[in-house]
């Protein structure tokens, strides 16, 4: 489906190739990201990674623990855990506390939902322990477009967990807790200028609900999963793949999140990037397959596997883990 006739003739290899980016590489392997399963407590319809209360899918204790290994004989400064709802997996506190004392700056990508479980109402200040960055998804600072993308009443949840991590310290100045969210479009079309939505977040979130946080991220919807399945429902396919062929940005292919991060699946399996997981697209050219067989020289300046969604991540001002490339 990727390579639908609509513009197969533009293949992402190609755009590469006119920008002088072909092959990609790696530049350094600077973030691990370790995605510990598909089980969350939300069925969000944008989900990538199709995840929900239903998936068995669960990172083990062995291979949490050979991603801390990793860490252990490397230099690479950042953890990133993401799921799911990360914080559901029984090993994920274990790899917040062990990357810590390896001296590594820890990520947790949140639902902010998950915060308010009973399970877990002590959530928020092990995270604030640890100094983990909490990466939290807002779809938008109104009621009704959060909800329509993530479920019924998950804006009530967000605002009160966000009220919650603020009351702990995090978003605020000095504290060294940092609260990021991350916009996403509600539909079929690339998201605004990160810096202009970003004080729109502060300003109504700040005036509305007493909320502070750090940074706001856009992300463009990817083509796979519950977006791509969305896009054929709604006949927007095409359309929407044209319109990020069209706004191909070489400055923004350079600095691509895959060419400074390695994405580790629930099995271990090895990937260059967390949408490539989910298409089920391993890191290949001779590169390691699995964590257990982790060198760091045979990664860190790995050739990179593209396909048409990574036009996802180059389109307009680009689409990274951390916001816009460009």
């Amino acid at each position: 489906m990727l390579n639908s006739p609509a513009f197969s003739q533009h293949t992402f290899d190609d755009a590469l190739e006119n920008s002088g980016l072909h092959p990609l590489t790696s530049t350094g392997i600077e973030i691990l990201q370790v995605n510990v399963g598909k089980l969350c407590n939300q069925t969000c319809k944008h989900c990538h990674v199709d995840a929900g209360p239903d998936r068995t899918e669960v990172m083990t204790r062995e291979t949490a623990d050979l991603c801390i290994a990793a860490l252990d004989k490397t230099g690479i400064p950042t953890l990133d855990i993401t799921g799911g709802a990360p914080e559901l997996n029984p090993q994920f506190r274990w790899l917040v506390t062990e990357a810590s004392r390896l001296g590594r700056h820890v990520m947790d990508r949140c639902n902010l939902s998950v915060l308010l479980l009973p399970s877990q109402k002590d959530l928020g200040e092990f995270l604030a322990q640890h100094k983990v960055e909490v990466v939290a998804s807002l779809p938008y600072y109104m009621a009704a477009n959060t909800d329509a993308q993530r479920g019924e009443g998950v804006f009530d949840k967000s605002i009160e967990a966000m009220q919650l991590l603020n009351s702990l310290g995090y978003g605020q100045d000095g504290s060294g807790l940092e609260l990021n969210l991350v916009y996403n479009p509600v539909g079929a079309f690339l998201p605004p200028p990160q810096a202009s939505i970003e004080s729109d977040f502060k300003r109504e979130l700040l005036d509305r609900h007493g909320i502070v946080f750090n940074s706001l991220f856009t992300i463009t919807n990817m083509p796979i999963s519950r977006f791509l399945e969305f896009l054929l429902r709604t006949n927007n396919y095409d359309r929407y793949m044209q319109k990020l062929v069209e706004a191909y940005n070489p400055s923004a292919a350079a600095s691509v999140m895959c060419r400074n991060t390695l994405s580790v699946g629930w099995d271990g399996t090895l990937y260059d990037c967390d949408f490539n997981q989910m298409l089920d697209l391993p890191v290949a050219y001779g590169a390691p397959l699995h964590i257990r067989d982790f060198v760091h020289d045979r990664l860190d300046k790995r050739r990179i596997v593209t396909g048409q969604h990574c036009y996802g991540c180059t389109a307009g001002a680009g689409s990274s883990c951390g916001g816009t490339t460009s």
